[in-house]
């Protein structure tokens, strides 16, 4: 049989190198590791597995430096932070969906006084137009007053938050971040409250407009039923 030779057998000479490699690593003793190397590889694997989980608070290389007592009132103030921009949010929200609703249900008043002042003076279709309009802005109403509902249902979750927030601020030693918070929690509960305000007149002319709107049908009908009533002066003379 005709012998190969190593340069014919490239793959030969890379699996040599290989068994060699592992001959000497096999023979090579472990490394004795100090406890200081094992601490600073274990603040680095823990920087490293917060920072990817979105967690990160404080710059992990001052870890060794600082005291827990510092990193949770720095944690402490970051939570605070986060939820007062939450309340932020949410209470921007919940006031532009209130003033929203509350145009709605003033264009809504408009429109009926509108159709009531025009009882009778209207042909079948311009009542049939309008009535299409009022019906509309009626949907327009009720999905304003679900979007208020919905965003101060938010509005009540990031008060809590805030709340929590500023107790768990208070009790970690960051008594500043919790005097901060809670004074954020009463300007939110302020301007709500002024805004609220709207709502509520809003409903209020609501409800007037609809007792007007009752009253005027009825007195609408009441004339109709007469003028249907009423008997021509001939057929009451006696022959």
């Amino acid at each position: 049989m005709k012998s190969c030779s190593a340069a014919e057998m490239p793959w030969l000479t890379n699996v040599t190198k290989l068994s060699s490699a592992r001959v000497l690593l096999s023979t090579r003793k472990p490394a004795v590791s100090k406890p200081g190397q094992w601490t600073g590889v274990l603040y680095r694997s823990i920087g490293s597995l917060t920072v990817g989980g979105g967690l990160c608070a404080v710059p992990f290389k001052q870890a060794d430096t600082l005291s827990h007592d510092s990193l949770i009132r720095r944690a402490a103030s970051l939570v605070t932070d986060s939820s007062s921009t939450f309340l932020s949010q949410a209470t921007l929200a919940l006031i532009d969906a209130i003033t929203e609703y509350s145009k709605a249900v003033h264009t809504l008043i408009s429109l009926q006084r509108r159709y009531l002042e025009s009882l009778g003076k209207l042909t079948q279709a311009e009542e049939d137009t309008i009535w299409q309009v009022i019906i509309g802005q009626r949907a327009e109403v009720r999905d304003r007053r679900e979007e208020c509902n919905r965003f101060e249902l938010t509005w009540v979750n990031a008060v809590k938050l805030c709340e929590t927030a500023a107790e768990a601020a208070y009790t970690s030693g960051a008594e500043h971040a919790s005097v901060t918070v809670r004074t954020n929690i009463q300007v939110a509960q302020s301007q709500v409250h002024e805004a609220q305000k709207l709502s509520v007149d809003a409903d209020k002319k609501m409800a007037e407009a609809k007792v007007m709107e009752v009253e005027r049908m009825t007195q609408y009908a009441a004339t109709l039923q007469n003028d249907e009533e009423e008997v021509p002066e001939a057929y009451l003379r006696e022959d």
